[in-house]
């Protein structure tokens, strides 16, 4: 779990804070997606969960790793009961140019649960060899080595910073296999990201992050039960309809759920659109 109490955040030489007096509890079992328009303070919020950035006020404490037990350990102390339980791929990064072997080998003595099985499942899914030089690779073939070496770690603290840029489309179907794949219950996963579509059918729970705050934190069961996403024609249009835009087929819309209506799966586009329009509380 990570426990995240009234912390603020300004980077020097800013007035405003990024984050201020900022709460949140996460949970092992869930893959949380992260949205927010730039400048909202995701990238903010994920290096401040892996410790890389401390808040000037509150707390942000891990409890997912075995050390840890039931104490909340602050992840800005770096601990490596803590850092060994933690991995995250930033938007950016660099990859040596050495063999994939030689950077596993590297990596072995910080993350003891590495596992290599998954590492070969996760390479098989991506169309990549388990024997390769990874300064030879492409920009999107090192993403996804990358990504597969990440978990493989097989941490229980995942964090993810666009991790579809740069990908082709089939290579995002290829992501979301391998991400559902391994998974587990003692696993906490958090992606951010703008390529909403890329992600929508992988998440459990969503979090919109705004300039005031927390705009929605709720579960993707929650907003199923409460919303249906569908497409529906000019003439069908009522007042359970909380957004909608215009499409060639028709009006893609968010709406009320009424009782016995079949559930749908959540357009994240438009669950996003409606929640930083203030429709949607």
């Amino acid at each position: 779990m990570i426990n995240i109490n009234n912390i603020s955040y300004r980077y020097p030489g800013q007035k405003k804070p990024v984050l201020s007096n900022f709460s949140l509890s996460l949970n092992e079992g869930c893959i949380y997606g992260l949205l927010g328009k730039n400048g909202t303070g995701k990238s903010t919020l994920l290096h401040l969960i892996a410790g890389l950035l401390r808040p000037q006020e509150g707390s942000v404490c891990s409890s997912t790793s075995e050390a840890a037990g039931d104490n909340n350990i602050a992840t800005y102390k770096r601990l490596p009961e803590v850092l060994s339980d933690m991995f995250i791929v930033s938007e950016d990064f660099e990859l040596p140019a050495i063999s994939l072997d030689e950077y596993v080998q590297l990596l072995l003595p910080f993350y003891p649960r590495f596992n290599r099985e998954m590492l070969n499942s996760c390479l098989e899914a991506f169309e990549l060899p388990t024997q390769m030089n990874l300064g030879q690779l492409s920009m999107g073939q090192k993403k996804k080595a990358y990504m597969s070496v990440a978990l493989a770690a097989n941490t229980r603290l995942l964090l993810m910073d666009e991790p579809t840029n740069g990908l082709d489309i089939p290579s995002k179907s290829q992501f979301r296999k391998v991400v559902a794949q391994c998974m587990a219950d003692d696993r906490l996963i958090i992606v951010s990201t703008h390529q909403v579509h890329d992600v929508e059918q992988l998440l459990d729970h969503i979090l919109i992050l705004s300039e005031e705050g927390m705009q929605l934190n709720a579960s993707v069961a929650d907003i199923t039960d409460k919303y249906v996403f569908e497409v529906r024609p000019s003439g069908q249009l009522d007042d359970t309809i909380i957004y909608a835009e215009p499409s060639l087929q028709g009006n893609i819309v968010m709406a009320r759920r009424e009782q016995g209506e079949a559930e749908t799966v959540v357009n994240l586009e438009m669950l996003f659109n409606a929640v930083t329009k203030g429709l949607v509380k």
